[in-house]
């Protein structure tokens, strides 16, 4: 899929799912402010900013699918990754912003027990949440965007918030109305975790971090499958956003031809490429040997 076509499908999801996100927000906080329900305030804060997040990807992928100027002759793809760490640290800043609340409200005495509004609430922000969860990441799984697979997660984590703060109405209605904003720490510390790994994966596809080790493995075999290889002296790989480069040095016999040499590297390079869509450029040198 070329960088126009990935494009279109970042931003179809990206609008789909603001939409039902701004309408998903707007539920659960008048939900949870009539049924009096802290954990679901809460967790319409980080619908919201879920909102945020979903034009934070559409701008990296605006800018990731510029083509090569002279300036980046390796092309925008890094942008992603960018866009990938603001929304960890959106992620970051919302954990914080329901962790206080919880804390004023354990302290400060305002513990009240929620209505039975909250449930259903919390019960249809679960479901809708989930599913925005597959449709994202299949689309993101398609096309391989980092930023949009991290919105994915902003989903799922979203999906998983709801599950505590309807634990928390619930407990609330029994009796154990302090359960409510304890749900706001479990929803608080569910979110840092979803941040701090989307903030780590950004983090090593900008430093150039290699490639996973199934990849390289894959390129080994499809290079030493190839007769004409005697071995292979350096093999690197290194992240550059969601696309990777590829460094290879093989063994030739000494006596191939200029011509063999030629064909038989460009015969590799068209067959690593192939192998995996997420490779962007294969840089191969030959070693005579023998």
């Amino acid at each position: 899929m070329d960088k126009a076509e990935a494009r279109k499908v970042i931003y179809k999801v990206s609008i789909n799912t603001m939409i039902i996100n701004f309408l998903l927000t707007a539920a659960k906080l008048a939900a949870g402010i009539f049924g009096n329900s802290i954990a679901l305030v809460s967790d319409a804060i980080h619908s919201a900013s879920d909102v945020l997040s979903t034009i934070v990807v559409m701008l990296g992928a605006g800018f990731s699918n510029k083509k090569p100027d002279e300036k980046h002759p390796y092309g925008h793809e890094k942008f992603e990754c960018i866009a990938a760490i603001v929304l960890a640290l959106m992620l970051f800043g919302t954990a914080a912003t329901i962790g206080f609340y919880g804390v004023k409200s354990i302290f400060c005495g305002d513990i009240v027990i929620p209505d039975k509004i909250t449930v259903f609430a919390a019960v249809l922000s679960i479901a809708v949440k989930e599913w925005m969860y597959r449709y994202t990441k299949n689309a993101a799984d398609k096309i391989n965007s980092t930023s949009l697979y991290a919105d994915a997660w902003h989903h799922r984590s979203d999906a998983l918030s709801s599950i505590g703060s309807l634990i928390g109405v619930v407990g609330a209605m029994c009796g154990l109305p302090v359960l409510d904003p304890i749900a706001s720490f479990v929803i608080c510390a569910i979110i840092i975790k979803v941040a701090y790994n989307i903030l780590r994966t950004s983090i090593a596809q900008i430093i150039d971090s290699a490639a996973p080790e199934e990849v390289e493995q894959k390129i080994r075999e499809i290079i030493l499958n190839c007769e004409d290889v005697r071995g292979i002296d350096m093999l690197k790989t290194r992240l550059f956003g969601s696309r990777i480069y590829v460094d290879i040095e093989v063994k030739i016999d000494k006596d191939m031809s200029f011509k063999a040499v030629h064909e038989l590297t460009h015969v590799l390079h068209d067959d690593i490429e192939r192998a995996n869509t997420s490779i962007k450029h294969v840089m191969i040198h030959a070693n005579p040997t023998g």
